[in-house]
């Protein structure tokens, strides 16, 4: 193995100098731009300075944290305090985003991430605060990112017919004919109907407004779709003006970029307008009850439920401390995690394995978001008449855990988690400290403390050794004696979503009856008004925006190294200042594998780290992992070729990370999970498999846009029909088949079958991310598991005999040497694959639909791949978010260019079915006519350039081309590609694979009973 001069073996530190080294100058007592510094504080463990300021004209509080990142957030938080279930903290959060003073036009923000190479911008609507974050590495970007965000936040226009648009109005369901009737519309009021399709958001709910009674928990905050119409636009701009004020304020800003720019322009834009006033949004402590309480509520039925006659939920839930008390909460929180988490834990022991239900109640754990912390432990996928014995096994676990405690290996092994969280480098840590700081601080408390990690850590520590049953004591405290305790229970009823939907209509009837005639006259014109308004080109020449020409033309180029092993194995390694962690993957090819088991792969995925290996059954492997590595993980791996569409990859995926001092002890684990997994343990495999179709079955509400773009492109590549197989709808069905089966065994049986053809090292290879001086440890460990996992006896032939092998050379930059060794992977060829159009209706209990359209197009290295790229980002940003969004009161969507080559269009949480297919070829018909300017195509590169330049964790670099096969060069001729597409690119590719007829296509919808789909024979029902 030659080893290029380019990587010499020093060591890497964390280049912690310059950002941290800037911000430790502070003193406490300076003034900087209106701020006074109260605070400077260096915190090692996680690399940065933490400064605390305020606003000496408002006390507006500010804490900025320096870290040598280059990718800065800035955030904005206001405690938002409801008193009812309109949402209007949510409609407001909607509203402040639709124009402001400086910028006057509609919707700057979602016309910001157009014009912005931000690498994150969102708001957020919390129990009890609102939060405005966004990122970008380009300090022009911060700046014109800050000036629309102040302005959104402090000096909106807050129009009434944008808070028609995003909260609810009464509109026919034509806008343009009055003889069709008046129903609801809005963003706000569609997404909270789409949010509470979903039993577990509404039990989570329930949970928190019966747990905190008092005051603003006891509502929802995000608004209940029966309450939003009662919410008027005088009481939004009021709500606006008592809590959005800078007294009422938190700044949070992260990164290198200098504080003082920051501080200026805070100050001058938007600090410097106000006096400071008297914010009477705190939240009171909730009175502690005298004795428990019980609730039951209601819920939809789950059409994917292994068993109709379980599908109660019932959780236990106690009031904990106040979440300011940063230490009480850490410790709450860890005592949580032994309580829980795993299968060591004892409620796991006791509950999951019990048999009597799928998986924990929905908010399993510590929950620490609200004034006080409260913990929730239960069950769902019960029969309603198991209530009491879930509670009686709640009783006795914690008289268990008080008597016995917990194994001190448990205990060591949840510290270590805490060591390798800390030390992995993740891109987004700026976004991960300000949700993390955010509730504490909202009620008052001091986020630095949240952030002294390490001396938690010590004082935990300490507080053990001197005190062994210290946590017991806690559990006797917080659980056995307090009578602030909740008993929820939630069951479904038949006619759940009939109910809802007649409520809404008497609701509406209500509305109706109480206009005048000159009301309704109103009510069309100021439809009509909307309507004109969304249509209207918007000038946005009042936004800030970046060029094409600061987008970077080349790509930094990541140096890779392969090295062959003895018996001919592939391994990339990439050196890169990974914090003392070792990162490895392995891909192992499914070529082999026979047709009938491969439904079955993810199932296999999902449970061959949980079964147990070697001398270690599934609990002390378990244990063994959680001890030695930050987690190891197994998935399905389907990877398109880049340059055939009718060519892909299709293996599994392993990885997993561990600190450098453990890395024998992580490659020893797998070295036993593929040589010697266990397969006896029955009773554990069904709760393994009830608790996994229990999960696919609540997710859908969250991903049904997924699992419609999934099924639609099912029948367009080969690899389509494996994506369904392994992660669409027909995985959801399978589990739930599964899972109802009375006699697991036969699938059982299937695990050992899948085993022999995946886990040897036949075709295999692998990749190591790790700091320099680590490497050569590394190989050696790796060679030693190669060497180690068993090779077939004889030759297997694949199952489908097109294989194609395909090599990939890593060459070093600037150099014209060669490493002379290649990573092939064996490509599959389906030469006889034919795509064909198919529609399908997955008929769901849900008031809104989920809707995909998958077009057949180019791969990634062919000449339109970029023009199509382009103009699916244009397609979203210029048509698509108006038609399906403001004019059709969907939650969102788009259209997206997939790696697999497929073209789709996509809704969520969308009102309409077949009208929002039709705006998909409306959009295409757009496109074709090339109605659209240079400023546009140049906002839609800028938009695709901020998700191509993200930035790239150590622990995933070199990834692209271990996984993907492609390399920097093909990264660079991509970018070339885009920077080159022009107007009649756009038009030529929207005519050639987009036109009806042009190119096989998919729709799929996931949603309602829908009468115009039911009576359209070219649509299969499922």
């Amino acid at each position: 193995l030659c080893r290029f001069r380019s990587l010499s073996r020093r060591s890497w530190r964390w280049k912690s100098a310059a950002a941290n080294e800037r911000a430790l100058q502070y003193r406490v007592g300076e003034q900087i731009h209106g701020f006074t510094v109260q605070q400077v504080t260096a915190v090692p463990e996680l690399f940065l300075t933490a400064v605390k300021l305020s606003h000496d004209g408002t006390g507006a509080r500010y804490l900025h944290v320096a870290r040598e990142d280059s990718n800065n957030l800035f955030s904005l938080q206001f405690r938002t305090t409801p008193m009812d279930s309109t949402g209007v903290p949510h409609i407001l959060e909607h509203t402040v985003l639709c124009g402001s003073q400086k910028y006057p036009c509609r919707d700057p923000f979602f016309k910001m991430l157009n014009r912005s190479l931000s690498t994150f911008m969102n708001a957020f609507t919390a129990s009890d605060y609102t939060l405005y974050p966004f990122s970008t590495q380009n300090p022009k970007d911060f700046q014109n990112l800050l000036s629309v965000y102040l302005d959104a936040a402090f000096f909106p226009c807050l129009r009434q017919l944008d808070f028609w648009q995003e909260g609810w109005r009464l509109e026919h369901e034509n806008p343009d004919d009055p003889q069709t009737p008046l129903v609801f519309k809005g963003v706000v009021f569609n997404e909270m109907k789409g949010a509470f399709t979903d039993n577990e958001r509404i039990f989570a709910q329930h949970l928190q407004n019966k747990i905190l009674p008092d005051h603003t928990y006891s509502v929802i905050s995000g608004g209940d779709p029966l309450c939003i119409p009662d919410l008027t636009w005088e009481q939004l701009k009021q709500f606006h003006a008592t809590h959005y004020h800078p007294s009422n304020s938190r700044f949070f800003t992260y990164g290198n970029f200098p504080l003082e720019q920051h501080l200026k322009q805070i100050h001058e834009e938007a600090l410097v307008k106000f006096e400071r006033i008297e914010s009477n949004t705190d939240i009171p402590k909730q009175k502690l009850w005298e004795k428990p309480r019980e609730h039951r509520v209601t819920c939809g039925l789950d059409s994917f439920a292994a068993d109709p006659s379980k599908q109660t939920t019932v959780s236990v839930s106690y009031l904990l401390t106040d979440i300011t008390d940063t230490f009480e909460t850490f410790t709450l929180s860890l005592l949580s995690s032994l309580l829980v988490d795993g299968p060591n834990s004892p409620f796991y022991k006791a509950l999951i394995e019990s048999g009597v239900g799928t998986d924990f109640s929905p908010d399993v754990g510590f929950n620490g978001s609200t004034r006080e912390a409260y913990f929730s432990v239960g069950l769902q996928g019960i029969a309603e008449r198991d209530i009491e014995t879930v509670k009686q096994i709640i009783d006795r676990t914690v008289d268990e855990v008080i008597v016995k405690g917990f194994e001190e290996d448990r205990i060591e092994a949840l510290l270590h988690k805490i060591e390798i969280q800390l030390k992995h480098q993740s891109t987004s840590f700026g976004l991960a400290l300000t949700s993390y700081i955010a509730s504490c601080w909202n009620q008052d408390g001091d986020p630095v403390e949240l952030l002294k990690i390490a001396d938690k850590v010590s004082r935990f520590r300490q507080c053990l050794k001197e005190n062994p049953r210290f946590l017991q004591e806690k559990v006797k405290t917080y659980f056995k004696d307090n009578p602030h305790k909740l008993t929820l229970s939630m069951s479904p009823e038949e006619d759940y979503h009939d109910k809802q939907a007649k409520m809404e209509a008497e609701k509406l009837e209500k509305k109706i009856n109480a206009l005048s005639e000159e009301e309704k006259t109103q009510i069309f014109e100021k439809g009509l008004e909307l309507i004109a308004l969304q249509s209207k080109p918007q000038d946005t020449s009042c936004l800030p925006a970046l060029k094409v020409s600061d987008i970077e033309p080349k790509i930094p180029f990541t140096v890779l190294e392969t090295a062959l092993t003895a018996d001919e194995i592939p391994v990339q390694y990439c050196a890169q200042p990974t914090n003392g962690v070792v990162y490895f993957r392995a891909v192992s090819s499914l070529n082999t594998l026979p047709e009938e088991l491969k439904p079955y792969v993810p199932l296999f995925c999902n449970v061959i780290t949980k079964m147990g290996c070697g001398a270690l059954d599934y609990r002390e492997q378990a244990q063994k992992i959680e001890l030695k590595t930050g987690g190891m993980s197994v998935s399905p791996h389907i990877i398109p070729d880049d340059s055939h569409l009718d060519v892909y990859e299709q293996g599994v995926l392993f990885s997993s990370l561990c600190l450098d001092r453990n890395l024998p002890d992580m490659m020893n684990l797998w070295s036993e999970i593929f040589n010697n997994p266990r397969f006896e343990e029955e009773e554990h495999f069904r709760v393994l498999v009830k608790k996994t179709a229990q999960e696919l079955s609540n997710g859908i509400p969250d991903s049904g846009h997924l699992y419609a773009s999934i099924r639609a492109s099912k029948n367009l590549t080969p690899s389509g029909e494996l994506q369904e197989m392994f992660s669409g709808m027909d995985q959801v069905k399978l589990m739930k088949r599964i899972a109802e089966m009375s006699d697991i065994k036969p699938i059982l049986r299937k695990l050992p079958r899948i085993k022999k053809y995946l886990l040897n090292s036949d075709n295999i290879r692998c990749s190591v991310n790790a700091a320099p001086q680590q490497i050569p440890e590394a190989s050696k460990e790796v060679e030693k598991f190669l060497k180690g996992i068993a090779r077939s006896k004889k030759e297997r032939k694949p199952v489908r005999p097109h294989v194609i092998e395909k090599s990939s050379e890593v060459k070093p930059v600037g150099s014209d040497m060669v490493t002379g060794f290649q990573i092939t992977r064996k490509l599959v060829n389906d030469p006889t694959f034919k795509p064909c159009q198919m529609k399908t209706h997955f008929v769901l209990p849900f008031p809104v639909n989920y809707i995909g359209e998958c077009i057949r197009t180019v791969p990634y290295t062919a000449a339109d791949y970029a023009s199509l790229r382009i103009l699916a980002r244009l397609m979203t940003a210029k048509f698509l978010h108006t038609e399906i969004r403001e004019k059709g009161g969907a939650y969102g969507g788009g259209a997206k260019l997939s790696h697999n080559g497929i073209f789709t269009f996509y809704s969520y949480r969308d009102p309409n079915s077949l009208a929002t297919l039709k705006t998909f070829e409306k959009a295409v018909e757009w496109a074709k006519s090339g109605d659209f300017t240079q400023q546009d195509i140049d906002e839609a590169k800028l938009a695709v350039f901020a998700a191509v330049d993200a930035p790239i964790a150590p622990s995933d670099k070199g990834m692209g081309h271990f996984l993907y096969g492609i390399s920097d060069e093909m990264k660079q001729s991509h970018r070339e590609q885009l920077f080159a597409v022009n107007s009649d690119n756009l038009v030529d590719v929207s005519n050639k694979y987009l036109a009806v007829g042009k190119s096989t296509r998919g729709q799929a919808v996931l949603g309602p009973e829908n009468a115009d789909i039911t009576k359209d024979p070219s649509w299969v029902q499922r």
